[in-house]
């Protein structure tokens, strides 16, 4: 294990084999900032019920922690740039860990200001990992394998979105569950108690999660990783670029990447934030929060099945032992499927959602651009789908979107930074700014769920997908690559 200062140019000469401590150590990261987030989704119904909040008020959840992006990331670039990788992952860690603990207080004193701040504080600290982990990760190996090595850490990332909403589900959702059938029946002041105590559900779990960052904050401060400078690294193209500008917003890919960060966080967590409502609604689903809060666990599970799909395909390579590896994701698609619904017939239906997308995957031949343009597209169609439908067909439209959300932040992510070596820091920071996407767009949906109703609301997603599609086509082409 390397433990001094290593140059990006040595790791882009294909040593990867040198680095798995650091992807294995590091993809525990992934996955707790992929559980964390997605715990907005549960959220999200829950404080709506114990607050009488209407959506727009709701979404103020998402626009604060998404926000959180875009006012820390470039400070966060700065201090990743002084401390290193590693410390700027501590110390994200160690805020992130403040952050989850401020939910005792703000849930002791049923103030939703003091839940936004808490959420505030956490993204903080889940803004400077991504700012410091994301790069490190693409450019810990070959610049050809950087868009696969980021989709497969992702896919641990995606673990922790499906396995959020089971959790959070059985903690927090089935607290408001029991709380609907009997509040009717109670006075006044036991009403105001009983809501308390809805509220109070959220302490332990956020309690234990504090504690789970603390202690992995301390291990990530004791083991000792490679040092990356970025400063040498390589484009796919060949070569080093970053003397062709001053700074990352010279770079043309890099801003329309930006643009793309911005809305398909934007559209993933529009989609993600309303799933339980729309389930709940009798002419889709008609399930309850609880059981909804289940079925959100297949949209975020299918970006995890879409990941693992495309750490295998944008490998570049193509083995017999790939295509066994792709054969043997589809079971797992099926079994996650019926843990959720315990139904072999909708088991099935999601199965063949992921058939469809591994399909893509192998038509797109591992060309990072073409299969993020190939996906948006899907997801486009899903979404218009669930836009016209309604019943079973308009929600297994809307929660297969995730296997086709998979790839696109991973690779977008990696497409925007190429060749931009010394300004790779700079960079990581902008593209993280626009994770702000995520607080923006989901409160636009709010707006017009408000007005027109959650299902026609969808439509501001299809426009986010339509523009990812046009960046996976052409606008993430460098200026200095060879067309």
């Amino acid at each position: 294990m390397a433990t001094g200062p290593v140059s990006a140019g040595n790791v882009g000469s294909g040593r990867e084999g040198n680095y798995t401590f650091a992807l294995t150590v590091l993809t525990s990261l992934f996955f707790m900032w992929g559980f964390i987030t997605c715990l907005n989704d549960i959220l999200i119904p829950h404080l709506k019920a114990a607050f009488g909040l209407n959506y727009v008020q709701t979404m103020l959840i998402q626009f604060t922690f998404f926000t959180a992006y875009f006012i820390v990331s470039i400070p966060s670039g700065s201090i990743v740039e002084k401390v290193g990788y590693k410390r700027g992952i501590v110390i994200g860690l160690i805020v992130a860990g403040v952050g989850c603990m401020l939910f005792y207080p703000a849930a002791a004193t049923r103030v939703y200001g003091l839940f936004l701040g808490a959420l505030f504080v956490l993204a903080s600290g889940i803004t400077l990992l991504q700012v410091a982990a994301n790069p490190y990760v693409a450019i810990l190996g070959s610049p050809q394998t950087a868009s696969s090595r980021l989709n497969l850490t992702q896919a641990f990332n995606s673990l922790g979105t499906t396995i959020a909403p089971i959790i959070g589900s059985a903690l927090i959702l089935s607290t408001a569950a029991k709380s609907a059938e009997r509040i009717a029946l109670l006075s006044s002041n036991e009403q105001i108690a009983y809501m308390a105590a809805e509220a109070s559900s959220v302490q332990v779990p956020y309690i234990g999660l504090a504690t789970i960052l603390f202690i992995i904050a301390a291990v990530f401060a004791i083991i000792k990783l490679p040092e990356i400078e970025a400063s040498d690294s390589e484009s796919s193209s060949g070569g080093n670029h970053d003397t062709l500008h001053h700074s990352a917003w010279g770079y043309r890919h890099l801003v329309l990447g930006a643009i793309g960060i911005f809305v398909y966080v934007g559209g993933e967590v529009s989609i993600g934030s309303f799933l339980v409502n729309y389930l709940n609604q009798d002419f889709i689903a008609g399930l309850s929060e609880a059981e909804a809060g289940k079925y959100v666990s297949l949209y975020w599970g299918g970006a995890m099945v879409g990941r693992f799909f495309g750490a295998i395909t944008l490998s570049g390579k193509k083995t017999t032992k790939s295509y066994i590896l792709l054969g043997l994701i589809l079971p797992v698609a099926f079994l996650l499927a019926f843990y959720n619904t315990k139904d072999v017939g909708d088991s099935l239906v999601y199965v063949t959602f992921a058939a469809v997308n591994l399909g893509m995957f192998l038509i797109a031949r591992g060309i990072p651009g073409r299969t993020l343009a190939m996906l948006a597209f899907g997801a486009a169609t899903l979404v218009v789908a669930t836009m016209s439908l309604s019943g079973a067909p308009a929600m297994w439209s809307v929660l297969a979107v995730g296997m086709f959300n998979s790839i696109m932040f991973p690779t977008i992510f990696t497409l925007a930074i190429d060749g931009l070596g010394k300004h790779t820091g700079q960079g990581s920071g902008i593209l993280c700014a626009a994770i702000v996407g995520g607080a923006l767009v989901p409160l636009a949906q709010g707006f017009f769920a408000d007005r027109i109703g959650i299902q026609h609301a969808f439509f501001l997603p299809v426009l986010c997908y339509m523009y990812i599609a046009y960046y996976g086509l052409k606008g993430h082409i460098p200026v200095f690559a060879k067309r």
